[in-house]
């Protein structure tokens, strides 16, 4: 059956986004994901031209020695080379850092760079009330990352030696274009690399090209043509939008009825804006899923930990997808065979992939990965082009290597040798959200007893997503997912038991949590016990 034919979305913004520059690569359709982020850019705008080659050239072109350890936290006594800003660590410098976003994610990672040895200043634009409170890192809130120039400019004043850029609505909009353009080094993808992302489309385009597993899929822009080609292929199957949808853009759909009325909410009603006006549908693949994260520098990847979430919003993984409830690392489902078959199959490939096509990837490539019941093999979901949310937070709790200087090993193109030290100990979180996520939900309701909660075990850490003050100085609620009740253990039960534990003794009556966070892991565990 002939499908839609794709008419390119003109991208609005700044400038247009930068494609891979082999003319032979089939590109489909981009939708225009980068409105929210393509204000106020104006003196950077007349140097747009060869971003992508002149970024991947400063990365490269990096002056000074520079020495890759990526040191152990309790490693205090080594130097570190080449690096700027901050105070002196025997004779080497310590390095202030920048994080852009204020979510769970952004809170853990201000976490995990203040715990580095060779860290000195963290700030975090515009950061939450947790950042703040906790001491985790110096809350910027009216620093608006939404503008390149005001970012720049702040870190040139405070002498910034790395920046974090964390959600994906800068990454796609080019923030790390317009920093690393500065001479600001720079974590994450270019704006060309961050289509990874920013389009389900290109996503798998680049599969098809370079033989990366994943599902059976067809492209539209018709709703017509999408409905036709949905009762053709039967049901379940997955109806995607092409852009970003905030995690909220994938419709599992269980029924023929589930499935077109999602064609009809993206297509015709455009629930999600330009981000829904081209429809990715795929084959249903049935299976565990995982999350698995690699570190890259543009050529070299650096497998970080495994890690499983849970994406519906009711216990028993029931209800629609959310942008995540709950997660753990490691995640049995993900053996080191996979892990292997993984990284040769799916993650190397992409890597390989992009430099092929002219735009090298730099930062967190996050697969979603499904291993299939029928044949016990990886497949790729979708690609995320930067730390997960609640993923982050489990890592962050087990990483025992030197944040900063992995993160500058990237961006300086040398991961190659890499290798880290991770604890043994077992990480989950629980995410609690206002009640009526992912749907409408009350702003501005009252958290309370959140200190001496997070005092009833010194292996919890609370990270905050969506919280600020009041006039009052009160913690309240004004997010979907609001905290991270994160926790460490011997194994998956005790992790389990140490985060509800903590979760019970939190005052929030406008908030819910699902109950069961973790449960393939406990039933494995107690299967082998």
């Amino acid at each position: 059956m002939a499908l839609s034919v794709c008419r390119a979305h003109p991208f609005s913004g700044r400038r247009p986004l930068i494609l891979p520059q082999n003319p032979s690569f089939p590109v489909s359709c981009l939708p225009s994901t980068v409105n929210a982020f393509s204000s106020q850019h104006g003196r950077f705008s007349s140097q747009k031209l060869n971003w992508g080659k002149r970024v991947l050239d400063s990365r490269r072109g990096t002056s000074g020695t520079f020495s890759l350890v990526v040191r152990s936290l309790q490693d205090n006594e080594e130097k570190s080379n080449g690096l700027s800003g901050g105070g002196k660590v025997n004779g080497g410098e310590k390095v202030d850092v920048l994080v852009l976003g204020s979510g769970g994610r952004e809170h853990s990672l201000c976490y995990g760079l203040r715990r580095s040895a060779t860290c000195g200043k963290v700030f975090c634009a515009p950061g939450n009330a947790g950042i703040l409170l906790s001491g985790d890192a110096e809350c910027l809130h009216d620093l608006d990352i939404t503008n390149s120039v005001a970012v720049a400019e702040f870190c040139k004043k405070n002498n910034i030696g790395l920046t974090v850029v964390g959600p994906e609505g800068p990454l796609v909009a080019g923030m790390v274009d317009d920093l690393m353009g500065e001479g600001i080094p720079t974590f994450g993808p270019s704006q060309s690399a961050a289509v990874l992302e920013g389009s389900k489309s290109f996503m798998k385009s680049l599969c098809d090209k370079y033989d990366i597993p994943t599902a059976k899929y067809a492209v539209f822009t018709d709703a017509d043509k999408a409905k036709e080609y949905i009762k053709d292929q039967g049901v379940p199957i997955v109806v995607k939008a092409d852009g970003l949808a905030a995690g909220k853009g994938v419709v599992v759909a269980l029924t023929l009825g589930e499935a077109l009325e999602a064609v009809d909410s993206m297509l015709t009603d455009g629930i999600f804006g330009s981000a829904g006006g081209l429809l990715v549908v795929e084959e249903f693949l049935d299976g565990e899923e995982v999350s698995f994260f690699a570190v890259v520098d543009g050529e070299n990847a650096v497998p970080l930990v495994s890690a499983q979430d849970h994406k519906r919003v009711g216990d028993g993984d029931t209800g629609p997808n959310t942008g995540g409830m709950g997660a753990y690392s490691p995640a049995p489902a993900l053996t080191p065979e996979l892990e292997k078959m993984v990284m040769d199959t799916i993650v190397l490939p992409t890597v390989k992939g992009m430099a092929k096509e002219g735009t090298k990837f730099v930062g967190v490539l996050y697969a979603g990965i499904i291993i299939e019941k029928k044949n016990g093999l990886p497949k790729l979901l979708e690609y995320n082009v930067r730390f997960g949310d609640p993923e982050c937070q489990v890592l962050m709790m087990r990483l025992e290597s030197d944040l900063v200087q992995l993160l500058l090993a990237a961006c300086r193109g040398q991961l190659k040798g890499v290798e880290l030290q991770w604890s043994d100990d077992v990480a989950l979180v629980v995410v609690m959200a206002s009640k009526g996520y992912p749907g409408d939900y009350q702003k501005g309701t009252l958290i309370s007893n959140l200190e001496a909660a997070e005092q009833r075990s010194s292996k919890v850490k609370l990270f905050h997503a969506g919280t600020a003050l009041d006039p009052e100085k009160n913690i309240v609620a004004v997010g979907g997912r609001v905290l991270g009740v994160t926790a460490s253990g011997k194994d998956i039960v005790e992790a389990q038991k140490q985060a509800y534990e903590v979760a019970d003794q939190i005052e929030w009556k406008e908030g819910f949590y699902r109950r069961d966070i973790g449960w393939r892991a406990v039933e494995r565990h107690r299967q082998l016990v």
